[in-house]
């Protein structure tokens, strides 16, 4: 019996979420990029088909994963999208087709073979450079694609990139994106150097620029040799970009950046191709780590016409090149119990270096994979580094076998807590039912305090799993009755340390409702789906004598939501769990008001230049009254804001009749209301 829709968009979920995390946040991927990209794209198959299905914390609705606690949290004025995927030749002839296809459909003249630039993919770290008045102010990191981490005092040190563009490039604002790397060369260096100080060496370039780029003393990052390529504009200001991308990058060059030494204008789907095929056949004469070419349509005035989807644009894509492969042994499969109890056999293999990583390690997902694959402990099997990031195992190589393989037998109890697993009719996953687990409590406090729920700093998973092993926190309510003393007993922890953790346990208790309801880690209540309830339940007490049917009228909560909702509030131990922690002492601040429903069912598109806004706060402006923020022209777009060189989408909505306001006409609108 097959799972339904709805189960399997949120077994999706959690497995694309969990990936997600594992890959930009911890730096510590465990399924390979082609393996993702194939769950992305039958979540994003199977959301298109049940639109009633899509859960606020999908990935698709995001951009990414979030910032790091290190540093200050700060908003791109215009998000850092990622790219969708092109994993071979016939991916990238059809992104050049399905561009035509839909430009054929606007009214803006589409060329016989379309433009392209290309340019190296580089395997390092993505940043956003502003400058002011031509000096370096601020240096974020990619973040979730919507905040970033300040990195400012590192990236001062970074020789490659300027603190002072020319005089005659002066702009009032101008922000470079690009990436952060290391050479080969200076990568080498490094480790030796390392080494030589008995130091472990870092896995891989990437790594290295990414731990380089988040110390907290600048000096470390000094001493690192990092180097930064420019690859475009982000949020500009009275900056006079010219009519096509290639132009721009030149320009940035010449304001004193490195850009992509491949930087070049092909035409159609074969000259894709064949520059991709170049590329890739030169890989490993460059001085730095790429995993692929970055394609961008080069006619800005096709690229605004493209405009953008959720997570990516609509007229970029990265072509990643082919994955790399070693054989080794698979020595032993061990089991891994997540938050919802879910049961993650892991290959545990022979050290191998694939792609100038070492792999040891690696998911097999689940045990239909197991079988599948036809894996036994003993093989030699094939690992791959698909899109050159993530390690998975792909076969076993059957003429190495001598008899002596084991199979695996998936176990009928936890291994963590000894408990039978339970694997529902339709589904892959087998789970550890038992609320009291110790594997699912340590899981379930990480998410309790993680940065998008109580954001408790200082209380990582190592420490969490202290806690839990010492007997010191057996529900999330024990983290707030911590004895100091027993806490600072732990190794690694101290008086300073134990104090620190105390006091940001104490400041967690000062949280909003909808944080607090995300927290609580309730099946199918992600981030916006809590804040629905908060807005509607106002209070702690009001969330507690919510009913299925009263959930099942709030905007965005389906039977599912709802009945999940009302599960949880009907447990005994749910609920008993729920009043200690209200009894530890939170205040819950009160869902934000809106400025007013005035602007309730309208929608905006928003084009050309603000002078006095930047885009993001046009956007807060409109959605605190209510109303919605498209990035295309429709016949139910009701109003196109226009700033100063506005292109096709202006034109298109005076075709269509859509009111077009000019940025003085919106902000009077906006204070009437």
């Amino acid at each position: 019996m097959n799972s339904s829709p709805s189960s399997r968009i949120d077994e999706l979920v959690r497995d694309l979420n969990y990936h997600a995390h594992r890959y930009y946040v911890l730096n510590s991927p465990e399924i390979s990029d082609a393996e993702y990209d194939r769950r992305y794209r039958e979540l994003e198959a199977l959301e298109e088909e049940h639109p009633e299905l899509i859960r606020e914390e999908s990935p698709t609705r995001r951009v990414g994963a979030p910032p790091l606690d290190a540093f200050e949290s700060v908003a791109h004025r215009i998000p850092m999208l990622s790219l969708d995927n092109a994993m071979n030749e016939e991916e990238l002839m059809a992104f050049d087709e399905r561009t035509r296809r839909f430009l054929e459909k606007s009214d803006v003249a589409v060329p016989t073979k379309i433009e392209y630039t290309v340019e190296h993919k580089f395997d390092g770290v993505a940043l956003s450079l502003v400058y002011r008045e031509g000096y370096l102010e601020r240096a974020l990191t990619r973040g979730d694609g919507i905040n970033g981490e300040d990195v400012t005092a590192n990236v001062r040190t970074i020789k490659s990139i300027p603190l002072r563009l020319p005089e005659e490039s002066t702009y009032p604002y101008l922000e470079i994106r690009g990436e952060v790397v290391f050479l080969k060369s200076d990568f080498e260096a490094l480790n030796e150097k390392r080494v030589a100080r008995g130091e472990d060496p870092f896995a891989n370039p990437r790594n290295a620029a990414s731990g380089s780029l988040r110390q907290l003393d600048s000096s470390i990052t000094a001493r690192r040799p990092l180097t930064f390529f420019a690859y475009g504009f982000g949020d500009s200001e009275a900056v006079s970009l010219s009519g096509d991308n290639l132009s721009d990058m030149n320009f940035i060059s010449e304001l004193g950046f490195r850009v992509s030494p491949f930087l070049k204008v092909v035409r159609g789907g074969e000259g894709l191709v064949e520059a991709f095929r170049q590329a890739e056949s030169e890989r490993e004469t460059l001085p730095f780590e790429v995993d692929g070419l970055v394609v961008k349509v080069n006619d800005v005035a096709l690229k605004e016409e493209l405009g953008t989807k959720q997570r990516s644009p609509r007229w970029a894509i990265a072509a990643k090149f082919a994955a790399v492969e070693e054989n080794t042994k698979l020595l032993d499969i061990v089991l891994q119990v997540g938050r919802t109890g879910a049961l993650t056999p892991v290959a545990v293999l022979q050290p191998v270096q694939v792609g100038g990583v070492v792999v040891s390690r690696a998911t097999l997902h689940n045990e239909d994979e197991i079988r599948r694959k036809d894996l036994r402990i003993g093989d030699t099997v094939i690992v791959r580094r698909q899109g050159d990031v993530i390690p998975a195992v792909v076969a076993h190589v059957p003429s190495a076998r001598n008899g002596s393989e084991k199979e695996f037998v998936f176990p009928t109890a936890c291994p963590v807590c000894d408990s039978p697993v339970e694997k529902p009719e339709g589904e892959a996953v087998a789970r550890c039912p038992n609320p009291k687990c110790g594997a699912k409590i340590v899981q379930r406090i990480i998410h309790f305090v993680s940065r998008n729920a109580l954001d408790v700093q200082g209380l990582g998973e190592k420490v969490v799993q202290l806690l839990v092993e010492e007997g010191l926190v057996k529900d999330l309510s024990d983290l707030f009755h911590l004895e100091r003393e027993k806490v600072a007993a732990l190794p690694r922890m101290g008086e300073l340390s134990t104090q620190n953790l105390l006091e940001a346990l104490e400041k967690a208790k000062h949280v909003s409702l909808a944080k607090f309801l995300f927290a609580l880690g309730i099946r199918h209540v992600g981030e916006r789906t809590a804040r629905i309830i908060a807005e509607h339940a106002r209070t702690i007490d009001g969330v507690l004598k919510l009913t299925e049917e009263e959930l099942l009228e709030l905007p965005e909560v389906g039977p599912e939501i709802a009945s999940s909702f009302a599960s949880y509030l009907a447990n005994e131990e749910e609920r008993e769990l729920l009043t200690r922690l209200i009894d530890c002492g939170f205040t819950f601040q009160a869902p934000e008001e809106r400025a007013s429903e005035s602007l309730a069912g309208k929608i905006f598109v928003l084009t050309g230049t603000l002078l006095e806004l930047s885009r993001g706060e046009a956007k807060k402006m409109i959605e605190s009254h209510a109303g919605k923020v498209s990035s295309s022209v429709s016949n139910n777009t009701d109003y196109v804001v226009a700033g100063e060189k506005a292109g096709s989408k202006l034109a298109k909505a005076e075709e269509l009749g859509v009111a077009v306001l000019t940025e003085e006409e919106f902000l009077s609108m906006i204070k009437e209301r």
